[in-house]
This record gives C-alpha cells, structure tokens and sequence, in this order.
C-alpha cells in the first residue's frame, strides 16, 4: 500500500466514526481530514511525507514545537512514577510545585491555584467563585458583564458571558441573560485615531454598565488585548487599566480570561502585564503544557480563598470538581514547559519573531482588499474586505477563507482562517526561513482568494 494509499484509508475511516469539533462535516467530502502521521517543531507531517507549518500552533495551545525533547521526556520520567490520583484530599508533586511556580509568575495579590482541565472549565470555575464569593457577603449577583464580540468557551456558562453569534445564538433559550457592553475594538476606530485613543473612548460603555449593574453583576469578563475567536481583533492597554480602576470603584471582581493570550503570546508573559494591572480571577489554559495535555488552572487571591474557608456545617467550601483536576502528567508537562521559558528570554524571541511576521505580510499592506493587519506580539491577523476604503466585508456564504486554507495546504502550510480573517500564531520556535513561507503561502492564498 503506498503511503497516498495510506491518507486516503485514515480519512475514510475517520469519517465512518469521528465527529470533529467546529466543523460542518459535510464540507469534508470535497476536502478531506488531514491524515497526520507525526509532528515535530513547527512541521505536521502526513502519511504522504509531506509536511506542514503549524501556523496556528494548533488551537494555539503549542508553544516550543511538536515533540518538545524537554517536555517529552519529562512526559515519560512522570509516567513510570504517577500517572493520576484525585486531588480531593490528596496531592502530588507536580500539583504543589506548578502552583508554587504560577504563584510567583502572575500578578500580585494572584496566590491561590485552582486546577480545572480546559478553558471552558476553567472560566465556568472562576464565574461559580465570583457569585459564590457574593453570596458568602449576604449578595445575590446573578449576572456577568463581558464585551461584545468576546469568547470564553463552549460550556454554557462560558458560552453565556461570550458573543460571537457563530457558537452562541442556537443556544440562547439555554444561557444565562448576561450584560454585553460595545468592546474596544481597534479595527472600528475612526482614521487618524490611535488605538489607545479609541480604546479610551470605548471605555465610556463599560463605565456606565459598571455603574448601572454594579450591585446585580458578579463580575467583568475579558480577554486581555486580543479577542481571538473574535476575528483576533484587539486592543490598547490602556483600556484594561481603566477597567481595573472602574472594578475597585465599583467593588466588582474583574477575570481576565488568559486562556489563549497567556503565556507570552502578547510578548509578555501574561498580557495583563501590559496594563500593570492583576485581576481578581485569572483563567489560563492552552499554551500551559506547551501543546501536550489539557490543563487549566484559576488563579486567585488569599482573600477570595479565605472567603470559602471555615467549618464543614458552615457550607462555604467550593465543591466544584473535575475528575482529572491536577492531572499529574499534565503538571508535569507545565513545570517542563515553564522550564523552557527559564532557558532563554523567550519573550524577546517572541517580540522579535511577531515583528518578522508583520514584516513578511509588508506587500499586503496597501492591497485593495485587506481592510487590516494588526498585531500584539506573535498574534497577527489580516482582515480581508470586499472594499478597504468602506470596510465593506466580503459575503461570509462565500468562505473566501477556506479558499486561502486550500491554498495554503498546497504550499505546505496549514491555516485555519477565523472567516475572511487569515491569523498567524505559530510556535514561538519558528525561524525566518520558516516565516517566509508561511507568509507566502498566505500572501499567494489570499492573491487567490479575493479573485472574483
């Protein structure tokens, strides 16, 4: 059997039993699942031998490549020790010391380590402290404030507090009724406006939430700086500043959903920094284990924790659980990956790699049909539009941006378009050569798909 032989004979048996997340399967007997035989560093390789750039870390969680040899053999040191125990009352090593690691790595007063096993669960965690921690102050507050256009997760909680249209409105008799406020986005700033401007001025909406909501809303959800399932649209610092300053007027808990954004994907290591602000709640997630395990974790403060702590007949514990909470492996995979960050000033890396990319995409910059291209760190987005002087999009029914993923396959480069937004959020290993091509691949991708 040939190895074309062999991606043919995967698909078909993936498509007699697998149903893929995100996805209208139907598109799939005109492009089939991509068969993959192995990963290493930025490159997928499929059971053709072809490879792939990861331009997208896949679903952003992969931070130092495929296959890391750091995080591997911590993976199989870990494994012949303990591979699981519940952490309902007991624990292990990689449970203590990640905690003790991401406690001096975020933000102060963010002490306490709350362990979850994805993003959805994680902020579904934080939402249940911040009302519970209301309820334990003789307060009922039973709503969240997010920003339109934001994304916290697929579990009705997360889906609730989030606002993209796409995942959210089948499921809307379902959800709580939560606040959505007009968001900072820069990409709908006037021309001649700075980003920090805009941002300024958007924080008029929020700032009468705040003091509208104040005493029914538990607290203020967002993604800080980037909305990436949003379309990766973004904005200034300055507006999680002023939100932080808003929340301790208004005495309302600010979460700061880090989930995709943390771990230096911004160019520093929690995006929050950029803002000199620390959260009341911070969800992280993704990169954590660099691509390997599902892991979570909410970080919080000494006195969130203490508001729960007290005699059993009290009732105030937080009996909120997962069965692989604290995961040892999956510890052990994050203490490996932020061992990698000790290494070498990643950050730097991170900064210096974001601006080659942005500078790869530099004869994108005037063309007719891209509205956008903007950027915080390793996180780059061009926004495709029908007409770049109105902004005028393309027809969605149109999917100019699987165009560009079909493309780009031919290229060796695998994208995964957010609609007519082509972003880039590759491994942070991934070198000049490498950015070359899959800036190409994306230039000559979109070249192709805006031809009418």
């Amino acid at each position: 059997m040939t190895a074309t032989d062999h991606n043919a004979l995967w698909a078909e048996r993936d498509l007699a039993h697998v149903w893929h997340p995100c996805t209208q399967m139907k598109d799939h007997e005109d492009l089939p699942p991509l068969p993959l035989k192995a990963a290493r560093g930025v490159w997928l390789e499929d059971f053709n031998g072809r490879r792939y750039i990861d331009a997208v870390s896949s679903w952003w969680v992969n931070l130092f490549g495929h296959s890391h040899p750091v995080i591997a053999q911590a993976l199989k040191d870990q494994i012949d020790t303990l591979d699981h125990i519940m952490l309902a009352g007991m624990t292990h090593g990689p449970a203590v010391e990640l905690a003790e690691q991401l406690a001096e790595l975020v933000p102060d007063p963010l002490r306490r380590c709350f362990y979850a096993d994805n993003g959805s669960a994680a902020v579904e965690a934080a939402l249940k402290m911040s009302f519970h921690y209301w309820l334990h102050q003789g307060q009922t507050r039973p709503r969240f404030i997010s920003l339109s256009n934001s994304y916290h997760g697929e579990t009705l909680g997360a889906l609730a507090v989030g606002d993209v249209p796409l995942y959210k409105s089948t499921y809307g008799p379902l959800l709580l009724d939560n606040i959505i406020v007009p968001g900072p986005d820069c990409y709908d700033r006037a021309e001649g406006v700075s980003w920090e401007d805009h941002s300024r001025t958007a924080f008029a909406a929020m700032e009468a939430a705040l003091a509208k909501h104040a005493d029914s809303a538990s607290a203020v959800i967002v993604e800080p700086l980037v909305q990436c399932a949003g379309s990766m649209r973004m904005y200034h610092p300055i507006y999680l500043k002023l939100l932080r300053e808003a929340c301790d007027r208004y005495n309302i808990h600010l979460i700061a959903d880090e989930i995709a954004v943390g771990f230096g994907r911004t160019g520093t290591l929690f995006a929050c920094e950029q803002a000199g602000i620390a959260p009341d709640f911070m969800c992280l997630s993704k990169g954590i284990t660099g691509g390997t395990l599902p892991l979570s974790v909410v970080m919080t403060t000494e006195a969130m924790y203490q508001a729960f702590y007290d005699d059993y007949p009290s009732m105030k514990a937080f009996l909120h659980s997962h069965s692989y909470t604290g995961n040892a492996l999956a510890c052990r995979a994050a203490l490996a990956t932020l061992s990698l960050f000790r290494a070498s000033d990643v950050l730097a890396e991170v900064r210096t790699k974001g601006a080659a990319m942005e500078a790869a995409a530099e004869p994108l910059r005037n063309h007719p049909h891209v509205g956008d291209i903007r950027r915080h760190g390793m996180i780059m987005a061009i926004e495709l539009v029908q007409d770049r002087a109105t902004k005028t999009p393309f027809d969605w029914k149109q999917r100019r941006g699987r165009r560009i993923h079909r493309h780009a396959l031919t290229e060796g480069v695998l994208l995964r378009p957010l609609g007519d937004v082509v972003y880039f959020m590759p491994p942070y290993v991934i070198n000049q050569d490498e950015i070359e091509q899959m800036m190409g691949a994306a230039i000559r991708g979109i070249e192709h798909a805006v031809r009418d």
